[in-house]
């Protein structure tokens, strides 16, 4: 497979989106621990990934947290993932766990659907500055 950290967590998103842009800025502000890095689902790396753990794009087209040679998660559940790993105010996200998976996605998707709409897009993958530049996979 792709050489990939083994001791970080990647989060594969949609690189043209304005909301995902701000959902990966967030993280990256909150990662206290050094625990991210993030990929364009777009590039050929983050096609790569989703071909190596056997996620068909067709399905997928938002984000996937994905721990390599361990797990991934996606949809609600990547979000919650990502909430429990930043860690201190952000572990009370998890509560939504007591929510069932199926109403949690069906909200997700409500929003991914939309997410162009209300957000808009740019034309090409977000390009990261110098300094954020080892944050990100490709």
């Amino acid at each position: 497979m792709i050489n990939l950290p083994q001791n970080k967590k990647i989060i594969l998103f949609d690189g043209v989106c304005n909301l995902c842009d701000s959902a990966v800025h967030f993280v990256i502000q909150h990662d206290a621990k050094d625990e991210f890095r993030f990929v364009a689902l777009q590039s050929e790396l983050g096609q790569q990934i989703l071909k190596h753990i056997g996620i068909n794009t067709v399905n997928i087209d938002s984000i996937i947290l994905y721990e390599p040679g361990i797990v991934y998660y996606y949809k609600s559940s990547a979000a919650l993932e990502i909430s429990k790993s930043l860690g201190g105010f952000f572990l009370f996200g998890t509560i939504f766990r007591i929510i069932p998976t199926r109403i949690r996605n069906y909200l997700y998707d409500y929003i991914a659907k939309n997410r162009y709409k209300w957000y808009d897009k740019k034309e090409q993958c977000m390009i990261p500055t110098e300094a954020l530049k080892f944050k990100f996979l490709e």
